[in-house]
């Protein structure tokens, strides 16, 4: 994908508001996408899952972008799952929500948490049930003054899921994730960096200039030690000290590898500003062989 330059992914034949249901956009390193239907307050449907797919392929597969962005269109980030999507008839059956988790959001979660470089997710709006789980699976989440945290699902009478009850009792802990969950109560922007949910509230007029600013950051950092330390974040909830520290090692001795540490090194002692590439040892393509 040329660099610069806005296109749209998931797009069908028929045009109007799903014909570009997600944005991408190459801002040097770094892939921003934009959930774009902004008339449902970018809830999912099948082609937006499809074209986010499609983004997340592009920032997997191409070693030059080594950031992802993500954030929504128009005055909200996500409302979760377009309920329309759902609509039966009356005598139907209800639909297979075990599908469509299994199908669009589980694989979602997983792809943005496996992925080996920073996800910052900037929240412009409302971020209610998937939207809101999805969001707080990024690594790092910028917020606008005016947005909100929703888990909507008890309003109807389902779970948290794309992650949420994973999430929020390591985010707030299990009394707070206990009653967001249940109660469905709004957490403002400000509220929700007090508690730890996310890195940052700001001014709405300033949230996109700092998240592009913050990622370009990431994306000129060395990003396969930053993907190692990704990966080692994550696995230390389920590790045991002893196991973590063996982790530790491991992954400090593939970074050390690495042509970004040597490039470190030199710029240090030489009194220097870095160029790093973000490129892995040699014969190594990520942490997953350590």
């Amino acid at each position: 994908m040329p660099a610069d330059r806005t296109s749209s992914v998931g797009a069908d034949d028929r045009g109007g508001a799903d014909a570009a249901p997600v944005l991408v956009e190459r801002d040097g390193g770094v892939l921003v996408v934009t959930l774009n239907r902004p008339d449902k307050l970018n809830s999912f449907n099948e082609a937006m899952h499809a074209g986010l797919r499609k983004a997340l392929d592009a920032a997997e597969s191409d070693p030059d972008i080594r950031c992802l962005l993500i954030t929504g269109a128009g005055r909200g980030f996500c409302a979760g799952q377009d309920l329309g999507d759902r609509v039966t008839a009356p005598g139907d059956a209800p639909p297979d929500l075990t599908r469509t988790i299994e199908a669009n959001y589980n694989p979602l979660l997983r792809r943005l948490k496996a992925l080996p470089k920073p996800v910052v997710c900037a929240v412009n709006g409302v971020a209610a049930g998937a939207g809101a789980n999805i969001a707080l699976a990024c690594d790092i989440v910028l917020a606008a003054h005016s947005a909100k945290f929703i888990q909507a699902f008890s309003k109807i009478g389902l779970v948290p899921d794309s992650g949420g009850t994973w999430s929020l009792p390591r985010l707030v802990g299990l009394a707070r994730a206990k009653a967001l969950a249940m109660l469905a109560t709004p957490v403002p922007a400000e509220q929700a960096e007090s508690w730890g949910m996310i890195w940052k509230a700001v001014p709405d007029a300033e949230l996109m200039a700092e998240a592009r600013r913050l990622a370009g950051e990431l994306a000129a950092a060395p990003t396969f030690g930053l993907g190692l330390v990704k990966q080692a974040l994550e696995a230390s909830s389920e590790n045991d000290l002893d196991t973590q520290l063996d982790l530790e090692r491991d992954f400090q001795g593939l970074a050390g590898r690495s042509p970004d540490y040597a490039e470190g090194v030199s710029a240090f002692m030489g009194k220097r500003a870095p160029s790093f590439t973000g490129r892995p040892p040699a014969g190594s393509t990520s942490g997953d062989d350590a």
